[in-house]
Parts: structure tokens; sequence; C-alpha cells
């Protein structure tokens, strides 16, 4: 099981913490690191400043979002971003819900997710292999383009540039059965939002077909910390954002993968306590079970004896999300 350092997505401001501890992991031998984006900061441009500062460690995107750009766009930036690098990147990939979708990017939720993935994958893997100009007859993706509105002008192009690699991983974030079962089939790995080693039942029957050599990468919060519960916190402030914040209360993706995991009330609880406003309330009605579970907490010989776990089932790499160098050295001593 390889380990990734995973650095999510600004808060208020740059976190000037996250060079430093890209350069941290690579020195430990960490294999990749990895960004995110909401509604703030964008994924590309912070990997792209780490890059810069880094020369082996890979370099992923987790998640960049979908509906933030067109296939091609997020194709020409993994592709260049993949040369500038010297052949690192790893794209991350996911389509968000339809809050962000429509209230951020106003665009429409596809109706079909599904489909809307398949076809976003399909071109960028079209771009990345450069065989013949890109083309696809799709419903959410057409291309050339033939709305209505159109001139009837578009021409189908290849890039002028050419990529380094034409295999370049794309990896996907999926929540529901189905996607994850279609994540197998057309992406080279999955990023699970959240992963509990102990209830691995969870996602077999979607990962039942996953071909050899697929990634399977979920991220978890690690803390060498005396007081599990204290350690504890951020989990469950991360979860009851999640949960309780990222989504309608009839339409939240990660509220029902709660649900799937055993804790159905409590995801109903957390999340009517957050679009209420009780957001502290939110926070500390996520089971501690759950959020231990989702992350490795506590002194050392705890977080050994729990990654043990993590390392029986189908992952093979942990993006690690951790507050502090010791602890990255810490996760790197443990599973070498």
């Amino acid at each position: 099981m390889r380990l990734g350092l995973a650095l999510g997505y600004w808060g208020r401001g740059p976190d000037p913490r996250h060079v430093e501890l890209a350069q941290e992991a690579e020195r430990l031998g960490y294999d990749s690191v990895w960004t995110a984006e909401a509604w703030g900061s964008d994924a590309f441009t912070t990997l792209t400043w780490i890059a810069a500062h880094t020369s082996r460690i890979k370099l992923g995107t987790a998640i960049a979002q979908m509906a933030a750009r067109t296939p091609t766009a997020t194709a020409m930036q993994a592709l260049t971003l993949d040369h500038l690098s010297g052949g690192r990147m790893l794209l991350g990939l996911g389509l968000s819900g339809p809050q962000v979708v429509e209230g951020w990017y106003g665009r429409p939720f596809p109706a079909s997710p599904l489909t809307a993935t398949r076809e976003y994958v399909d071109i960028v893997r079209q771009v990345l292999r450069r065989e013949a100009p890109v083309t696809l007859d799709g419903r959410f993706h057409p291309l050339p383009y033939r709305g209505p509105d159109a001139t009837g002008l578009g021409k189908p192009l290849k890039p002028i540039t050419h990529p380094r690699r034409p295999g370049l991983p794309v990896l996907l974030g999926a929540e529901g059965p189905k996607n994850i079962a279609q994540t197998t089939r057309i992406a080279d790995g999955w990023l699970p939002l959240y992963w509990s080693p102990y209830r691995t039942d969870v996602y077999e029957p979607s990962l039942a077909d996953a071909p050899e050599g697929f990634l399977v990468a979920p991220m978890a919060r690690a803390h060498v910390c005396d007081d599990v519960a204290e350690g504890l916190l951020p989990v469950k402030a991360m979860l009851a954002f999640y949960i309780g914040g990222m989504g309608h209360a009839t339409r939240n993706f990660h509220a029902d993968l709660m649900s799937r995991m055993g804790h159905a009330d409590a995801a109903h609880r957390i999340q009517d306590l957050f679009l209420r406003g009780r957001r502290d309330e939110a926070v500390h009605a996520v089971p501690d079970t759950f959020a231990d579970a989702v992350s490795l907490i506590g002194p050392r010989p705890r977080i050994a004896d729990r990654l043990t776990a993590w390392r029986k089932g189908p992952v093979t790499d942990l993006l690690i999300t951790a507050p502090d160098p010791k602890t990255l050295r810490a996760l790197a001593e443990l599973n070498s």
C-alpha cells in the first residue's frame, strides 16, 4: 500500500505549509501528493506550484470538478502539467452535486450522471491518445457542438501539443454503487471520499469486476496524538460539513453513503442540525465510531494496529490528510 499526501483545497486563503508538507512527504518516500477544489481555490494551479518545488512525487487532483471545465480544457491542463512535471500527473475527476454544479458553475446537473461521466472521460482519453480529431456524438458533451444555436462551423481537432503519456492515469471520485462499478470499467482508479477498512462489504459488489492494477485511493485524516476524542474532532467537523452541508436535504450523496455504511439515523440527524444552522451540534452528532473507522487517530501504537486493517483490503494508495510532519513521518515508518 503506497502513501499519498492529500492537501485538499484552501480555506480562507493559501496554506503556507502546503509546499513544505509536500517536500517532506517526498523526502519520506510518499508516492503522491493531491490537491482539490470546491468553490474557492482551484486544483491545478496549486498542484503546478507544488510541482515546481518537488522533483519526484506524483501529482494528483482529488478531485478536479467536471463542471468547472469542458473535457478538452481538463485534458489540456492535465497534459500541460504532465509535461512540466516530467510525467508525474494523475488526473482525478468528480462530478460534484447539484448544489455546486447549478449554484456555483451555473450549469444543469446532468439527468444521467453516469452517462455524463462516461462521455467526459471518453473525450479526455481521446485528447490524451491523440490518435484522431476528437469527436463524440454525446448527449452532454457533443463534439463538435451541434446544438440549436450552433453555427455549424465547428471542426473536429487534435491537440496541437503531443501528450507526454497517452495513458496518463484517470481516476474518478464516485460514491453510488453504479457509479463505482462504472469507474472500474472506464477509469484507472477510484477515489473514495471516505472509506472504512471495517466495512469493505459496502463496496465489494461494485469492485467485483475491477481489472488488475486498478487503483483504490481513499483519503483518511491521520494524527499522532494522545487524546483520541480530541483528535477525532476535525474528522467529525469534516464529516458534518460534507454530510450536512454539501448537498440538499432531499439529495445528498455523502449522506446516502453514510447510511449505506450503517449510520442512517445519524446521517439524517446531522443533516437536520446542519441545515437548521446548528453546526456545532451537527459535528457532535457524528458518531465517534464512524469518524474513527474512516481515519487514523491516536497514539502511535494505536495507529500501527489500525493501519493493519487498511493493508488487508483492496486499498492500493492511502491518501493521508495530516496536520504535521511528525504524523507524516510516523505513517511512513509504520507503512515501510
